[in-house]
């Protein structure tokens, strides 16, 4: 059972003993965090958290600490210990063979340090930049038409989630990547629904042939030529193949409820759809997805003023408290999409925050401004994320859950 009541506790405290073995509330929901988060960050910048290898650690819920945490290079991504009730354990999961193991200690991306992370990253950066982002916007807009179009041919009502979010963030998906047409319907199979994780080796593997043989512009095709291993090469494709896709369908779908949850504000970008841009950053702030990122553990020592971290002791930094923190944002438990959210922590931060920010960015962008043109009677009819879920991760994130809207 969950032990998400505050103690008076302070973390603050070095080598003070834990009272309570707190772990992550499971009330809260994407739009209405637990308020047990917001207790914490009231008690203390970190409180302690218990993670499910019996370890102790802390968990940051102020935004000005959680910056600094994530900028700092004291930290380190290994161990990849979850504070959920379950560890992620391999990076592919049982039952894989040596190769893929081997491509996952080279090439995981969210469990490498600098300087790997950084040779790794330097290598695909150019494909996700602002530019490229701009250069994608002919295909992604296409992209969000067809699908507005498939979902208008399921009758209202019908599930945005599955017939609009994820749908569009594959495609997108596949397009910046570079899977090849040939291979995106089988990667949707496979990646949107459930499948093996032997299935999804097999696949990375046939993609990269394909991709050897008739490279484009693309980030597969930069990876190819450049001068990382094979094994590397493998490694960061299955994170890439894995990642991103189901944060962009989550914030299409609830950015979509929150819209349509706060009709002062729905009314607001519909009368100018100008607001869209600083819209999505409202979006992130406000839906952020990570209840908690990726923890870091301290290789030595480390003093924040208040807040003293053993070496050795993992920290799990939380977008959702943060991007809540009332010392950063004016009345943050009010959606307005006209303040001012840039800073927020919905994309993470530092050398690990989200390498396909602006192509995010730019789907969401696309998907709400091209729904609420063409869907102009869009109304909610029922969210299944308006009640707690499972988490999607053991990390800690938020699901997307069935989005069922109508239209007149």
């Amino acid at each position: 059972m969950n032990d998400s009541a505050p103690t008076t506790t302070a973390v603050s405290e070095a080598g003070c003993p834990f009272h309570a073995k707190r772990t992550i509330p499971t009330d809260g929901t994407p739009l209405a965090p637990s308020p047990t988060l917001a207790a914490w960050r009231d008690e203390a910048a970190a409180t302690p958290l218990h993670y499910s290898d019996g370890h102790d650690g802390l968990i940051v819920t102020r935004h000005e600490l959680a910056r600094l945490l994530l900028e700092d290079p004291t930290f380190s991504q290994q161990p990849q210990r979850m504070p959920g009730e379950s560890e992620l354990g391999s990076s592919f999961g049982p039952g894989v063979d040596d190769r893929a193991l081997a491509a996952m200690e080279v090439g995981n991306l969210l469990g490498l340090d600098s300087p790997q992370h950084a040779r790794i990253r330097r290598t695909i950066l150019g494909r996700f930049s602002v530019r490229s982002a701009r250069g994608y916007q002919a295909d992604v807009a296409a992209i969000v038409a067809r699908q507005l179009e498939h979902l208008r041919a399921q009758g209202s009502p019908a599930d945005l989630t599955k017939h609009f979010a994820q749908p569009i963030s594959a495609a997108v998906h596949c397009r910046v990547l570079g899977i090849p047409p040939s291979h995106a319907e089988q990667f949707s199979a496979l990646y949107v629904e459930k499948s093996t994780t032997e299935q999804k080796i097999d696949f990375l593997r046939e993609v990269l042939d394909v991709k050897r043989a008739e490279p484009g512009e693309d980030v597969l095709s930069e990876l190819l030529k450049s001068d990382l291993t094979t094994p590397e090469v493998e490694g960061v494709t299955a994170v890439l193949f894995g990642s991103g896709r189901d944060s962009v369908a989550y914030m299409i779908a609830t950015s979509t409820v929150a819209l349509l949850s706060h009709p002062d504000q729905l009314e607001a970008l519909r009368d100018d759809p100008s607001l869209i841009s600083g819209a999505i950053e409202e979006f992130m702030r406000f839906g952020a997805m990570f209840i908690t990122l990726f923890p870091r553990t301290a290789t030595e020592n480390v003093d924040f003023g208040d807040v003293q971290i053993r070496a050795g002791q993992s920290v799990s930094v939380s977008p959702v408290a943060a991007n809540r923190d009332e010392r950063r944002f004016e009345n943050p438990e009010r959606f307005d999409i006209t303040r001012d959210a840039f800073g927020h922590l919905g994309f993470g931060h530092g050398i690990h925050g989200c390498v396909g920010q602006q192509v995010a960015r730019l789907e969401i962008r696309e998907a709400i401004t091209q729904m609420l043109a063409g869907l102009p009677g869009l109304f909610l009819v029922e969210a299944e994320q308006t009640e707690p879920m499972p988490f999607a991760h053991p990390v800690a994130t938020y699901e997307a859950g069935a989005v069922i809207v109508g239209w007149r």
